[in-house]
């Protein structure tokens, strides 16, 4: 069963926020029987939902008898507590669902160190909701009962096995960094595909990368970061990679533990932008995708719009994308519709994004060209006696940091 409480600003998309709910369940396996929902400015601090609604979810419980129930938002140690008492019955939030989604998908030894950091961090306030139910007989002014003891090793270990997991994740983004240097020595372009999650990334890039990956119609099915190799109508090789996909109101946690796999789009040249055609309010994803780029510090790298799933919209839909989208591709990686149309796009955006630039800057300024040696395609350098000669290929956006960085520090 569903609980819900809906502010007045979230009242148009309350729909659509149910509906997903019901989809991220249904992921893990879970059969909605029914949902609940109250429009209040924000949850009642102590059981969540409001008296009134409370007594009619506990007569839904009484019908039902589910297994759990999946509230909306996230919910405190003592709000938990009391609708358990209430309720009788299992509770989970959102991120407690999104994140056993993460579990049972990530493949990869990175994939599931991230998953389980983003659980310890999720599950480190509710170890003070435990102390409460572990008794302390013998506790008094000095002492302490089995209980607190007991909250107290829960806890000292959790904080252990994160050190860990940031350390062995920390080895791992050292990996992927020289895997990311090598690649930016090849000089291939890189293109990543972004977007909310089952918009069809991991089918287009098979389409367009002639690859075998893994593509299952749900939820976060894609985890772990995926990089093929293609080469676009003008002969040159690019690479593609694919990453997790957003959603609205992703788990800090989750940001937070996936931030060095997100960190990968924030080196592409340019992104695309993939969103499911066939959903309405494509809006309110495309404001998802936007914050989530910002919060990567992805958002200022150039990218093509491209409308995935145009076979399950009627002609009606496809006209109004097209006329509210001009600078849109409208495609089916499922039925290879318009993915010709869509290589051209991306060797078009290639020869404006990525150009060939030279500059002559004395040895101090040298060093603004190495914070950004990662993003650039050096062709040649020459020295001279007071200044070197820089000739390199890159994209727009990092030219003007680096122009810019040079203005800062004087250069004229």
């Amino acid at each position: 069963m569903l609980a819900c409480v809906f502010s007045r600003q979230e009242q148009e998309i309350k729909n659509e926020i149910i509906s997903e709910l019901e989809q991220l369940a249904g992921t893990v396996g879970y059969d909605v029987l029914d949902s609940l929902s109250q429009n209040l400015d924000a949850p009642n601090p102590k059981h969540y939902l409001g008296t009134g609604k409370l007594i009619e979810l506990k007569r839904l419980v009484q019908v039902y008898n589910p297994a759990i129930i999946l509230i909306r938002h996230n919910i405190t140690p003592s709000q938990r507590k009391s609708l358990i008492r209430e309720l009788g019955t299992e509770i989970i939030d959102r991120t407690q669902l999104i994140l056993e989604i993460f579990e049972k998908h990530a493949s990869t030894l990175e994939g599931k160190l991230e998953v389980e950091l983003a659980r310890l961090r999720y599950e480190l306030p509710f170890f003070k909701g435990k102390g409460s139910e572990l008794s302390n007989p013998g506790g008094g002014i000095g002492t302490r009962g089995p209980g607190e003891k007991r909250l107290e090793l829960d806890r000292r270990k959790a904080l252990q096995r994160m050190a860990f997991l940031k350390r062995e994740l920390k080895k791992l983004q050292l990996e992927r960094e020289i895997m990311r240097k090598k690649r930016q020595r090849a000089g291939l372009p890189l293109i990543a595909l972004v977007g909310y999650t089952n918009a069809g990334k991991s089918s287009l890039l098979n389409e367009i990368c002639s690859s075998d990956v893994l593509v299952e119609d749900k939820l976060f099915s894609t985890l772990d970061t995926r990089i093929r190799k293609s080469k676009v109508p003008s002969g040159r090789e690019v690479l593609f990679i694919d990453t997790v996909g957003f959603i609205r109101e992703l788990p800090h946690q989750l940001v937070e533990s996936f931030k060095s796999t997100l960190e990968e789009i924030s080196y592409a040249d340019f992104l695309l932008l993939v969103v499911d055609a066939s959903m309405p309010n494509e809006e309110a994803r495309l404001r998802v995708i936007d914050e989530t780029l910002a919060k990567i510090k992805a958002g200022e790298i150039p990218r093509i719009l491209v409308f995935n799933k145009i076979d399950r919209c009627t002609n009606e839909r496809i006209r109004t994308l097209e006329s509210k989208y001009p600078e849109a591709v409208l495609v089916s990686a499922l039925k290879n519709i318009n993915l010709d149309e869509l290589k051209l796009k991306i060797d078009e955006v290639l020869n404006t994004v990525r150009k060939r630039h030279s500059l002559r800057i004395n040895f101090d300024e040298y060093k603004e060209v190495l914070k950004v040696r990662e993003k650039l395609e050096i062709l040649s350098e020459k020295f001279g006696e007071d200044f070197i000669e820089v000739e390199y290929i890159t994209d727009s956006v990092t030219n003007r940091r680096l122009l810019n960085k040079l203005k800062e520090a004087g250069r004229k």
